[in-house]
């Protein structure tokens, strides 16, 4: 069984496609409707760009190698608008044999207790997001009723290609503004997603879509997990000859030798992390260094 191309249409809208490879919130690199290297059919790498063909082709190869096999071996036998549901929810989550909601549908039970069940899978991180909840939302209409259109008040408005809430824009604005890229009024901010999108090495078509929104947490994340004594504990080190720094050192506590260590170290660690966060930042003055950062 395959996933109809209305399946693949939400499937699509979803993840949205994007032609050019970005890195995830998590730093993963990224091609099309969410596709890694994970997916067995591409490898996304920096500077890697689709044709729209190309990438629903590499969709739909992921689904019949990866995901379709896995759903009819849980469910059996559904019925086209359940096996999408349920290809939906796998693609999202990895977790078709394992969910209960799959187990109480196939038990007939209650669509009451079915959507209840499939709701629970609505946080990362143990944090309930408002994008998944909407997503089970839709996930169980389709599986229930073979109801496909979109649920809740999340909508496309004006450069905003991603569906969302207005309290999901208002919170991008702001983390927009918080790294200096001032956006005014819906439908005037196209000049500085453009300049966002050029420093961060996007396609520049000031379209506020998933590569634009995952670099933007990205962003946001590198600035929340910074730490600044770990940092000068680097830039101190960097600084210094290896003899200066063993001198310096020399007749400080062991604790506060390691601690020092360990600090640098997270923040190495911290600084690789967000290498791609980085590289947007020293990219107008050491541009080979971000051509470097970006690529690994």
């Amino acid at each position: 069984m395959q996933t109809s191309a209305q399946g693949t249409a939400v499937l699509e809208e979803e993840e949205g496609v994007v032609l050019k490879a970005y890195r995830d919130a998590k730093g993963v690199w990224t091609i099309g409707a969410g596709l890694t290297a994970a997916s067995g059919v591409v490898t996304p790498k920096a500077g890697m760009v689709l044709r729209p063909d190309q990438a629903t082709a590499l969709l739909q190869q992921a689904l019949r190698q990866n995901y379709e096999p896995a759903v009819q071996k849980a469910m059996g036998q559904p019925k086209q608008n359940e096996f999408d549901a349920g290809v939906l929810f796998h693609w999202n989550t990895g977790a078709i044999a394992r969910a209960t909601w799959v187990k109480l549908w196939k038990s007939s039970a209650a669509a009451s207790a079915i959507r209840a069940s499939m709701a629970e899978w609505d946080k990362s991180g143990g944090k309930v997001l408002p994008g998944l909840e909407k997503r089970r939302q839709r996930e169980a209409n389709i599986l229930l009723m073979g109801v496909y259109g979109d649920t809740g008040n999340a909508e496309k408005i004006g450069n905003w290609v991603i569906k969302m809430t207005p309290g999901e824009r208002s919170a991008a604005v702001e983390g927009f503004r918080k790294l200096g890229y001032e956006i005014g009024a819906i439908g005037q901010e196209t000049d500085q997603i453009k300049r966002f999108q050029s420093d961060h090495d996007l396609t520049v078509d000031g379209l506020i879509g998933r590569a634009t929104l995952s670099t933007l947490q990205r962003a946001l994340d590198a600035r929340a997990k910074a730490a600044p004594k770990a940092t000068a504990a680097i830039a101190t080190g960097v600084a210094a000859s290896s003899t200066d720094l063993v001198h310096q050192l020399s007749g400080v506590p062991h604790a506060d030798v390691a601690a020092t260590v360990a600090a640098g170290a997270a923040a190495l660690h911290q600084a690789w992390k967000y290498r791609d966060v980085i590289a947007a930042a020293v990219a107008p003055t050491m541009p080979r260094v971000a051509a470097f950062l970006r690529s690994v």
